[in-house]
């Protein structure tokens, strides 16, 4: 594996020491001894693991015993080059605190590698060295999601409906389920094969879009055919729709919800196989449990104003909405007309509108590194250690926060179901807009 750089200065590892060259255009690769050695004489210097971001997050890679990635290294797939202008790239460098100054090592296959160079060469990265090894030749420990398995790889679901039985496979049955609103339009053109269709107006009651009864509830899981103990793997055009069903599967008690990993825009990019005939399911089954066995990943309005009587550092009550809507220049919605934020709410981040995720995506809508996220929240104070609960408009953005929060390993986490649309249409509850700075939030 040889990379070309035009380094001004080239670091030669002669015996774990380190040597300046002159200025020569040389191919530059290390292995992940040399990485170590430099990392150890705390040289200043950036690691771009430049795989897929499901490697990334823990999935091992085909051949390979453990998964995850370097500590410190920030995930740039090179594959999403193709869809990134310079413009966006600069933006995605720029977000990942990456410095054309530094030396900068980027470990994934030899192609990624070269192209990913080619790209940062044209930004003014100099000193690029290329790890000519796989991650098997790494002795060091590396860093995974602690729920890296709830969050799927589309290889992994290929592998799954074609019963090639892969790692972390479901030990008691799965379900595929697309999630929508709406009549199944576009997943009768096209579906991931086998999977079953759940219209969220099925889930989701008026006048707040809030859950629907739990006895409601229960009767569209039994139609689905799901116990407590079957694997649910689910997906979505938009993942939005997808985890604001898993997060009633999981209030429900079902105990390994799973979500598509960039979802039907993952499926696609991989070309696999798609059907268009429906699938349903034959025989409705008992749940096994109560419903709801897990009561607490759902709450309401007294529950949040509970919340937000303990202290600012014990809780979060988290605004998964865009900044124009966290300081009240809009609603975000068209139905919606109070602007504002919950007095007391902490901004999460989302996206440019209430359709969007960017501040948790990756250019190709899989999940941002879960190091970005948590320190995106940790700015405003919204830390795993305490009691957080996610709100949006009515919910949907704020059940893919918490599903992210869930694969982060975050243990006391809600979704308030009523959100800012059930909250503001009473005027007794206390509201607040303007410009707010982390340090401000109390």
């Amino acid at each position: 594996m040889l990379i070309k750089t035009t380094a001004m200065v080239t670091l030669l590892l002669t015996s774990g020491s380190l040597f300046a060259a002159p200025s020569i255009s040389l191919p530059t690769t290390a292995t992940f001894e040399q990485l170590a050695q430099q990392q150890a004489h705390n040289t200043p210097l950036q690691i771009i693991d430049c795989r897929d971001s499901n490697f990334y997050n823990g999935w091992p890679e085909p051949q390979q015993q453990q998964g995850g990635h370097i500590v410190g290294a920030v995930n740039i797939d090179a594959s999403w080059l193709k869809t990134l202008d310079t413009s966006a790239l600069q933006t995605l460098l720029h977000e990942k605190h990456l410095k054309s100054t530094l030396p900068t090592y980027l470990y994934c296959a030899t192609d990624k590698a070269q192209q990913l160079t080619t790209a940062l060469q044209a930004q003014g990265y100099h000193s690029i060295t290329t790890i000519d090894q796989s991650l098997n030749h790494y002795h060091g420990k590396l860093s995974a999601l602690p729920n890296f398995q709830q969050l799927v790889p589309a290889s992994w679901l290929y592998a799954l409906i074609n019963n090639k039985h892969p790692r972390y496979a479901p030990k008691h049955g799965y379900k595929v389920v697309e999630v929508e609103w709406g009549p199944p339009a576009k997943y009768l053109l096209d579906h991931i094969p086998g999977s079953l269709y759940v219209n969220t107006n099925t889930i989701e009651s008026e006048p707040w879009w809030n859950k629907v009864s739990n006895t409601a509830l229960a009767k569209v899981i039994a139609n689905l055919g799901i116990r407590y103990d079957t694997t649910v793997i689910l997906y979505a055009r938009n993942n939005m729709s997808a985890a604001r069903f898993a997060n009633f599967l999981m209030y429900a008690g079902v105990k390994d919800v799973r979500l598509l990993n960039g979802g039907w825009t993952a499926w696609s990019n991989a070309n696999y196989p798609t059907e268009n005939l429906p699938n349903y399911n034959k025989k409705p089954v008992a749940f096994g449990k109560p419903i709801p066995s897990n009561p607490q990943y759902i709450i309401d309005t007294a529950q949040v104003k509970s919340l937000l009587k303990m202290p600012a550092d014990q809780q979060s009550v988290v605004s998964i909405r865009t900044w124009p809507e966290y300081i009240g220049e809009t609603s975000g919605y068209d139905y919606i007309k109070p602007k504002g934020r919950i007095e007391g709410a902490k901004w999460g981040h989302a996206g440019s509108d209430s359709y969007h995720m960017q501040d948790f995506l990756n250019p190709d809508q899989t999940m941002k590194s879960g190091n970005e996220i948590a320190a995106q929240w940790a700015k405003w104070n919204i830390k795993p250690h305490q009691d957080v609960t996610f709100f949006c408009g009515t919910g949907w953005r704020a059940s893919e926060a918490f599903f992210f929060a869930h694969v982060l390993g975050w243990k006391n986490i809600s979704v308030y179901d009523g959100g800012w649309y059930q909250w503001s249409a009473n005027k007794n509850n206390p509201i607040a807009d303007g410009t707010i700075t982390p340090a401000n939030v109390h």
